[in-house]
């Protein structure tokens, strides 16, 4: 199953937290939220279809996440597990630990937010910037 969820940049991205990748669909940030990497998200946890969410919380499956803006691309994989409440309204974060809160999509990810290149990290630092944050589960 896949689902997209557009979002927008901002001046304050810095992308450089070593557990996680998060997007809100808050339209501002600090620059203390450096795993932070889209604002203005059309979706949390809270807004995936209740059959992502299923599959999500069944820990045999695979989670691929990628983001896309403009000629850039950053791919990460983890896993679903099924403490997962998936009721955010309004971030959603993929994890390298196998930490979970309401907010959390994915755990056990192969990467975070220091490893998006740093060319996709100055396009996202742009407000007119525009990415999609693209969910895959298997």
């Amino acid at each position: 199953m896949r689902f997209e969820i557009p979002f927008h940049g901002h001046a304050n991205i810095r992308s450089l937290h070593p557990k996680t990748i998060e997007i809100t669909t808050e339209p501002h940030l600090t620059v203390n939220g450096d795993c932070i990497i889209g604002v203005r998200a059309s979706s949390g946890c809270n807004d995936l279809p209740e059959k992502m969410k299923t599959l999500l919380r069944d820990s045999k499956s695979t989670v691929r996440c990628s983001i896309r803006v403009k000629d850039f691309s950053f791919k990460i994989t983890g896993r679903g597990d099924e403490r997962l409440a998936l009721t955010n309204p309004h971030d959603i974060v993929i994890r390298k630990s196998s930490f979970v809160c309401p907010r959390t999509l994915a755990t056990n990810c192969d990467a975070a937010s220091d490893q998006v290149p740093r060319d996709m990290v100055r396009a996202l630092q742009h407000p007119e910037s525009r990415g999609v944050f693209v969910i895959e589960v298997m």
